[in-house]
C-alpha cells in the first residue's frame, strides 16, 4: 500500500501517524560520524564491506564508495573523512538559476542520483530498477533504448529488462516504439498513473478484507481486524483515486508551489474522516 502525501495530511488531524522519525537513522540518508566510525572499527577487524553494511542498515555500494573516497581499506579513518564530506558541502552551494538550461556538473549529478538510488531502494525497490529509474529521471535526453541503459548503468540486458517489467508494472516507465527499437521514458503523466496503478491495488486489497471480514464474522478478533485493514485500504484508495485525477488535471506544479513547503497552499475539497477521532479533515487540493 502507499500512502500518500494526502492521507499522511488528513490523518495528522490528532496525530495518529508520526512522522518525525530521526532521519540519521533511515537508510539511505547520509552517512554519519557515527557511521563513520563505526566503519573504521568494521575495517579494523577484518570485515568486508558486505558486513559493514549490513551493521548499519545500508547498501554496501554506500560504504564501498565512502571508502573508496576517504583512502581506501588502509587509510580509511572517521575524523578525515567526515572533514572531508563537509568541506565538500560547503563548495557546492547552489548556482544562481539561470535564464535558460546550463550544463550540469557531472559529480553533482552523480551524488544526486546515488542518494535517489538510496532512497528508492530504501522504501523497497530493487537497486537495479532504482538505478534504471534514476537514470531515466536524470538524463538529458528525452528516451533510452534498452542498449544504452545496458550500457550506461553496466549491467547485463537480462537485469535491464527485469526492472524496465517491474517498472512499467507499477506506471513509473512508459515504453514507446521507435522503428525496430523500442524506447523508454518518463512522462509527464507519471505520477498520476503512479497513483492510479497504486489506487487500483489498494481496491483489490480493500475488497478482500472485507470479504474476508464477512467470512469470519466481523465481531471475532480475527474479523475486526482484517475490517480494520479493509477501512484503511479503502480511505487511501479514496485519497488516492482523487489524487491521481488531480495530477492528470494539473500534470506539472502550480506557479505558487515553493519546495521549501513541504504541502503548498491548498483550499479545501472534499474530505476524508480521521482515522482516531472520525472528524471530516479537508483533503487539500492545489489552487489552479
Amino acid at each position: 500500500m502507499t500512502v500518500s502525501a494526502n492521507a499522511i495530511y488528513a490523518a495528522s488531524c490528532c496525530n495518529s501517524l508520526f512522522m518525525n522519525a530521526t532521519l540519521e537513522h533511515m537508510p539511505g540518508h547520509r552517512l554519519t560520524y557515527r557511521d563513520r566510525r563505526a566503519i573504521t572499527a568494521g575495517l579494523s577487524a577484518g570485515l568486508t564491506y558486505a558486513e559493514i553494511a549490513r551493521q548499519l542498515d545500508r547498501p554496501t555500494s554506500t560504504v564501498t564508495r565512502e571508502v573508496n573516497r576517504n583512502g581506501g581499506p588502509a587509510g580509511y579513518r572517521a575524523e578525515p573523512a567526515q572533514r572531508s564530506t563537509d568541506e565538500r558541502a560547503r563548495r557546492r552551494p547552489l548556482p544562481p538559476r539561470a535564464d535558460g538550461p546550463t550544463p550540469s556538473d557531472p559529480d553533482v549529478v552523480r551524488e544526486v542520483g546515488e542518494q535517489l538510488i538510496d532512497m528508492i531502494v530504501a522504501v523497497g525497490l530493487s537497486r537495479t530498477a532504482a538505478r534504471v529509474f534514476v537514470h531515466l529521471c536524470l538524463s538529458d535526453d528525452d528516451s533510452r533504448t534498452a542498449a544504452q541503459l545496458v550500457q550506461s548503468l553496466r549491467v547485463s540486458p537480462a537485469s535491464v529488462s527485469k526492472a524496465i517489467r517491474f517498472l512499467e508494472e507499477n506506471g513509473m516507465v512508459r515504453r514507446e516504439r521507435d522503428g525496430r527499437r523500442e524506447r523508454y521514458r518518463i512522462g509527464p503523466d507519471i505520477w498520476s498513473r503512479v497513483s492510479m496503478i497504486s489506487a487500483q491495488k489498494d481496491r483489490a486489497a480493500a475488497d478482500l478484507a472485507w470479504r474476508a471480514a464477512a467470512v469470519l464474522g466481523a465481531d471475532t478478533p480475527a474479523g475486526s481486524r482484517l475490517a480494520d485493514m479493509a477501512w484503511c485500504f479503502e480511505t487511501v484508495l479514496r485519497i488516492e483515486t482523487l489524487g491521481a485525477e488531480m495530477l492528470a488535471a494539473f500534470p506539472h506544479p502550480p506557479a505558487q508551489f515553493r519546495p521549501d513547503k513541504l504541502i503548498p497552499e491548498h483550499t479545501p475539497s472534499g474530505s476524508v474522516a480521521c482515522p482516531s477521532c472520525g472528524t471530516a479533515v479537508p483533503v487539500p487540493v492545489p489552487v489552479g
